[in-house]
């Protein structure tokens, strides 16, 4: 690969898949967060938005261990006298299948200007169904034992290793914008 193909590919929003299907909600906070900010790039700067979109899908079927489901209190005010709430995981995970593993990831990112920005990156999706299939560049989930776990990517430039980045350069005739244009394998691994 030449110097242009790996400096566009590094410079290129990626799109990851993750399962979240029994994961625990925490450890998938710690390996979302590096990837919404762009922390494994080899351009990272903290005061530069490089982050890739991740999708993450099975949000229904997560985990807690122990009692957590009805030990752990999601808290909040009104900012009314007497406007202190408070609703068990459980509770809040029957309302909304998503809401905990959102709670998650934006409390792991940096309270930062970039931060709503990094939120709108990261797509939550109760079932297996999402309308993003033509964009993921690369599915993180792997089998282990039975169970899926994720993995998290290396340095762009290496991960992820299935894409192939053709000669050919269009440039969009709306925006002007140079399309990157990337050869998926058609079995992946």
């Amino acid at each position: 690969m030449d110097k242009a193909s790996r400096a566009l590919l590094t410079h290129t929003r990626v799109w990851y898949l993750i399962d979240a299907a029994n994961q625990r909600p925490g450890r998938l906070a710690t390996q979302i967060s590096p990837i919404l900010q762009g922390k494994y790039k080899p351009i990272f700067h903290r005061s530069v938005d490089c982050g890739d979109h991740v999708v993450l899908i099975n949000t229904k079927k997560i985990e807690f261990s122990g009692k957590k489901w009805d030990d752990k209190l999601y808290r909040w005010h009104t900012f009314y006298p007497g406007g202190f709430r408070s609703i068990k995981a459980k509770d809040l995970h029957a309302r909304k299948p998503t809401e905990i593993v959102r709670k998650a990831i934006n409390g792991m990112l940096p309270r930062n200007s970039f931060r709503s920005k990094w939120m709108d990156r990261l797509h939550l999706f109760e079932g297996d169904e999402y309308p993003y299939a033509e964009n993921i560049a690369a599915d993180l989930t792997k089998e282990v034992g039975g169970v899926s776990r994720q993995i998290v990517p290396k340095m762009v430039l290496k991960a992820p290793a299935d894409i192939h980045l053709l000669e050919e350069f269009e440039k969009d005739e709306y925006t002007g914008e140079v399309l990157l244009h990337l050869e998926l394998p058609e079995n992946p691994k």
